[in-house]
């Protein structure tokens, strides 16, 4: 069953208490991103964690690998359950966060590796230095890092069918670009309806603003985790 990651893109620990009781127990598992982790700190891991949720601290690492493998055991020693390096970091950088994760046995996070962020397209590529088409790009990556150690993958809901396809039913699927049908995509290129990425082989969704930003946070939440299930 693929579980619904919130995203909370606030700028305090206090907006996020309050959006946890908010959302009570409609949701588990919660994102934590740069710009909040920059803002608060271990400090907001914690206070997510006070609540016995889940955590996904979503930091892209990419560093050389000593650096890498010191911040996932710093994030194991806070009890995040996935964390995101960038694929690109190479194979000596995959192994040694997934290395630094076995290393904290019972509270190893998972590892999860960023192919090519949602936010860009082919164009995007080009402008990089990447001649690869973005579907091949991702492709690469993504078993670049599997084959490394990496748990699984973040990769946008337009690729989540193929990349199930290469990288077989263990992998951890994990995509942003969600939205319901009928929302606003935002900042987002490649996008899919929760229900289309769960058919299509995702593990995990995670949804921001669809969420965070409507009228009643709980009904909104609600709506997508049913729409993950038709």
């Amino acid at each position: 069953m693929a579980e619904l990651i919130v995203a909370l893109d606030l700028a305090s620990t206090a907006e996020v208490k309050k959006m946890i009781e908010l959302l009570g127990n409609t949701v588990d598992f919660y994102k934590i991103g740069l710009e909040l982790f920059s803002a608060e700190g271990p400090d907001v891991v914690r206070a997510v964690k006070a609540y016995n949720k889940k955590v996904f601290l979503d930091l892209k690492l990419h560093d050389i690998p000593r650096t890498v493998e010191r911040a996932v055991t710093s994030g194991a020693a806070l009890g995040v359950d996935l964390m995101t390096i960038h694929s690109v970091g190479g194979r000596a950088m995959i192994k040694a966060a997934k290395d630094a994760a076995l290393a904290a046995g019972a509270h190893a996070p998972k590892i999860l590796a960023v192919t090519a962020l949602t936010s860009l397209d082919q164009s995007d590529l080009t402008d990089i230095g990447v001649l690869r088409e973005m579907k091949a790009q991702v492709e690469a990556m993504g078993l670049l890092a599997c084959s490394n150690g990496a748990d699984g993958i973040v990769c946008s809901p337009k690729e989540v069918a193929n990349m199930r396809r290469i990288l077989g039913p263990a992998a951890l699927l994990v995509t942003p670009g969600v939205r319901p049908a009928g929302a606003d995509v935002g900042d987002q290129k490649r996008v899919a309806t929760p229900g289309q990425a769960v058919r299509d082989g995702s593990t995990h969704l995670v949804v921001g603003r669809p969420i965070l930003e409507a009228a009643d946070p709980r009904a909104a939440a609600l709506a997508i985790a049913a729409e993950m299930k038709a």
